[in-house]
């Protein structure tokens, strides 16, 4: 049977819930699922299920009775975010992920897919961050309530696995970008806000754009339609109790970031360094070796090519988006 064959077997008799399904990973998620033949998607909607609610939980297991659950849903958002608000992105996370794992056990579910997050390894871990180092240190503090929230899955897969056998798995993607990404400069992350800032820079006639930190940290990017054939593949084909990790395995500075984005979307002036503001993580690069290996992910998009999709399709709609 050709992979193609394979892939549609599995998931065109399959009903499926993608929490999360509505957001910026999700909707590339779903695209990725209806080309494989899914034909039962269930995306519960934040003004209707609220899984930080275990009231929410049984509703929505009772009308969408999945036989896989893709949990994408998140609390999110850049370092600025994470400082202002940690009880919420720890509280909001942990509950949604521990109690939607354990009522999808305890209903029969099949198989659950947790995404969890670079933010959950040590602050300095040895890169390329292998998953083995995901227990050697305390995360990187901007976001590390968030990161050990999110990592509690990992635990909760893990046991549930050893005790009842649970079909649980584990990913964790690095920082995601591309075309529908957030852009709000409240909430955003590094790619979408410094294409925001050098876009409305150009067009304003500004002459200088103003960066987080030094710009000596480095980064790795995951472009979103990766990302999701990342967790497609992961759930047709990955059964097993390891962490794995979804990345480009491309590493680049904030500062040559920050210059190559500048120099894609036309703006001329200066980039101004605000070392007042935190670098995060001094590094971050994922060994990709273990999703190659059991379930035969590679990412496909280099840097400089999702680049330019993400800032053509901002330009493209950013009057509908900014606010």
């Amino acid at each position: 049977m050709t992979d193609k064959l394979a892939a549609r077997s599995f998931w065109e008799s399959k009903r499926i819930c993608v929490t999360g399904g509505a957001g910026f990973l999700g909707k590339h998620l779903i695209e990725k699922l209806q080309a494989r033949g899914a034909q039962e998607i269930f995306v519960p909607l934040i003004e209707e299920f609220d899984f930080t609610q275990l009231e929410s939980i049984h509703r929505m297991l009772q009308r969408a009775r999945p036989d896989i659950i893709l949990h994408l849903a998140a609390k999110v958002g850049g370092i600025g975010h994470n400082r202002a608000h940690p009880a919420d992105f720890f509280y909001d996370n942990l509950m949604m992920g521990v109690q939607l794992m354990h009522e999808a056990w305890k209903a029969g579910v099949s198989k659950f897919v947790a995404l969890g997050t670079v933010c959950a390894y040590p602050k300095f871990t040895p890169a390329p961050f292998r998953e083995d180092s995901l227990w050697d240190g305390y995360p990187e503090e901007t976001n590390a309530p968030y990161g050990l929230a999110k990592k509690m899955m990992l635990v909760q897969a893990q046991t549930y696995r050893q005790q009842y056998g649970y079909n649980a798995i584990f990913l964790i993607p690095v920082n995601l970008y591309g075309p529908g990404d957030n852009f709000d400069l409240e909430s955003s992350h590094v790619i979408p806000a410094l294409i925001r800032k050098c876009v409305e820079a150009k067009l304003a006639g500004d002459r200088q754009v103003t960066v987080w930190g030094d710009g000596s940290a480095t980064r790795e990017f995951l472009f979103v339609e990766d990302a999701a054939e990342g967790i497609v593949l992961g759930a047709e084909r990955y059964d097993g109790n390891l962490p794995v990790n979804l990345g480009s395995g491309q590493e680049i500075s904030i500062r040559s970031l920050a210059e190559m984005i500048a120099e894609r979307t036309g703006f001329e002036g200066e980039l101004v360094w605000d070392t007042s503001k935190p670098n995060g993580q001094p590094r971050r690069v994922l060994d990709t070796s273990r999703a190659e290996e059991l379930f035969g992910f590679r990412a496909a998009t280099l840097l400089e090519t999702g680049l330019r999709r993400t800032i053509d399709w901002y330009v493209a709609n950013r009057q509908g988006i900014v606010k």
